[in-house]
Order: structure tokens, then sequence, then C-alpha cells
């Protein structure tokens, strides 16, 4: 009866965590919701991890970027343009993350089985923070982005360099071995 649905929609409630509104109706959660309620927390952190794999990695500096680029291109369908547009991103540079993300995690967000474990994942990992702003991922996009530019610049300033350098070389070292000219 109408106590059960409460206790469940508690229940609910308390699985789904920081992204859940402070009431919950029953009729207002998605299948995953529902499915996951009756999972102990230890199973369900453990299918994140296993599923989530290098994405929770603190020591990967781009997990937290792709891992909410999943979420978002999850939660606009598999849109491209909605998640690009979302995070305020170019559409290479998600469909770049999403192949980042493929690699990663061995899934194919192209087939909804894959897509399924990776929301499901979602779901489940113990940390999850659906409020985690867009101008954040930009930004920490903004600054990997620079910091590749930056190294580019130099790569190729250093490439030019040393290519001056040896040209000068050469030059020096025809005038030095070719006979003197006379006048």
């Amino acid at each position: 009866g109408a106590l059960a649905e409460a206790r469940y929609a508690l229940t609910a409630a308390r699985t789904i965590g920081a992204g859940a509104s402070t009431l919950t109706d029953v009729t207002t959660l998605t299948t995953l919701d529902l499915l996951l309620t009756g999972v102990p927390a230890e199973v369900r952190a453990a299918y994140s991890r296993t599923v989530l794999g290098p994405l929770l990695d603190p020591a990967n500096a781009s997990a937290a970027a792709l891992l909410n680029t999943l979420r978002v291109f999850l939660a606009h369908d598999g849109s491209w343009a909605r998640t690009a547009e979302a995070l305020h991103l170019h559409v290479n540079t998600v469909h770049y993350r999403i192949q980042r993300i493929e690699h990663f995690t061995g899934r194919d967000l192209s087939r909804l089985r894959d897509r399924l474990d990776l929301w499901a994942a979602l779901l489940c990992h113990p940390d999850q923070d659906d409020d985690r702003s867009a101008a954040a991922v930009r930004r920490d996009g903004d600054r990997s982005a620079t910091t590749a530019r930056r190294d580019g610049d130099r790569s190729a300033t250093t490439a030019r360099r040393d290519g001056d350098r040896e040209a000068t070389t050469a030059r020096r070292e025809r005038s030095s071995t070719s006979p003197a000219r006379r006048p």
C-alpha cells in the first residue's frame, strides 16, 4: 500500500544520492533508479569502479572532465550537438572526449547496452555530483587546451630555432670548406 510505496521512495531517494530532490515520488523515478534501490551501497560502488575504471582514477588529469562529459552526453540522449552546447565546447571536442571515454572503459557509446552500463555505473558512483557546473568542466578543458597550445607553440619555436641553427651551421661549413674565391 501507501506505506510500502513511501518506504520505497525514501530508500530510492537515499540510493540516488546527491541528484535526488527533497521530495521523491515513486512515479518520477527512472527504471534504473527503481532497480538500483535494492542493491547494497558496496555492490553499487564496486560496479561503478568496475565499469568506469580509469575515469575514476584521481591520477588521470582529464578524468573529471571525461566523467562530466559522459554524464552530459547520456543525459542528452547521446546527442553530440546538444552535449557540445551544454558544455560550451566544440562538437569535435565532444567527439574526442567520447572516444577517450570509450578507450578507457572499453565500451562503445553507439551501443544501447554499453550506454546503459555506463549510465548505471554513473548512478551507482558513491561520489556522484550531478550539480557540477559545465563552467568548471569548460575551465578544465580550457586549461588543458591552453597547456597543449603552449606546449605546441614551445615545440614549434624549438623546431624553428633548431632548424635555424642547423641551417647556419651548414652555411658555415660550406663556406669554410669551399675553395677561396679569387677576385
